[in-house]
């Protein structure tokens, strides 16, 4: 008995000096990993799917307060027409949807970005707005966003001249895309002279009527009275060279920031170096 137990205490001995060794060997190929762990490209896939989870749940999300905020603004335009005595046109439209769609997408790289339309096609960005000084092309106002429709940045600029230089400006205009009743009469109601195109086409009085209602008729004979004469043609010559120069002549074509707060802080220093320009060289 006390040869054989010898024997055995010499072989577990040699067991428990081998996993020593084997458990240094280890160590110095694996470090101090415990060996379960998933291979990178399980786990890369694994925070893929997530990310794809998380971005479904935010598309959901987004589907769902666009389509309160468009039973909102219906409800609204109704209860305009009821007490305008307006008679309804055409047929009730369908519901909005409250899904996304199946081909909306999530930017992973900079989930607050958004897909946006352009002249030149599609583009993943943000919509950069200024307000220009018709004198100097200077900067008065600016403003950055990730919604494509201009509609709802026109007032904020208005006011945002007013913050910056102490007084509203007696004019204002803009393309058919700021082009609505609610802006026409924020304009109205702040006093301020509107040049805005009711469609778009060669003349900004005509195109294809699809922004309706009575102040936006009134601006659609306004500048078809003025003809050739009207103060909306200046647009051309004081806010697009201005996005022409910041382009072409400064070679800006896309932002290097990721993130809303980062990339309006970029444009916001895009528009400080170009009035520095301007006031430079007419000093």
């Amino acid at each position: 008995m006390k040869k054989r137990e010898a024997e055995l205490e010499a072989e577990v001995d040699r067991w428990l000096k081998a996993a020593e060794a084997a458990d240094r060997e280890e160590e110095k190929l694996y470090g101090n990993r415990r060996g379960d762990e998933m291979p990178d490209w399980v786990a890369d896939k694994q925070k893929r799917l997530e990310k794809i989870r998380q971005a479904k749940a935010e598309l959901e999300a987004e589907a769902k307060a666009a389509a309160e905020e468009e039973m909102r603004r219906r409800e609204k335009a109704e209860e305009q027409r009821k007490a305008e005595g307006r008679k309804k046109n055409g047929k009730t439209p369908a519901p909005p949807k409250t899904e996304p769609e199946g081909k909306a997408q999530r930017n992973f790289t900079d989930p607050e970005s958004r897909i946006l339309k352009t002249k030149d096609g599609y583009i993943q960005g943000y919509n950069a707005q200024a307000a220009v000084d018709a004198q100097a092309q200077i900067i008065v106002a600016q403003s950055l966003t990730h919604s494509m429709s201009d509609q709802d940045q026109l007032v904020p600029l208005i006011d945002g001249i007013k913050d910056n230089l102490g007084r509203k400006p007696k004019e204002a205009s803009a393309d058919a895309g700021y082009c609505s009743e609610a802006n026409l009469a924020a304009l109205a109601e702040r006093e301020v002279g509107a040049y805005l195109a009711t469609g778009r086409a060669k003349h900004p009085a005509e195109g294809r009527p699809k922004i309706t209602g009575p102040l936006v008729q009134a601006m659609r004979d306004k500048l078809k009275r003025a003809g050739r004469r009207t103060r909306y043609r200046l647009r051309k010559q004081v806010v697009e060279p201005v996005f022409g120069q910041i382009k072409q002549a400064r070679g800006f074509r896309q932002f290097l920031l990721r993130g809303i707060e980062k990339v309006k802080a970029e444009w916001a220093l895009i528009c400080t170096a170009h009035n520095f320009t301007k006031l430079a060289r007419a000093a």
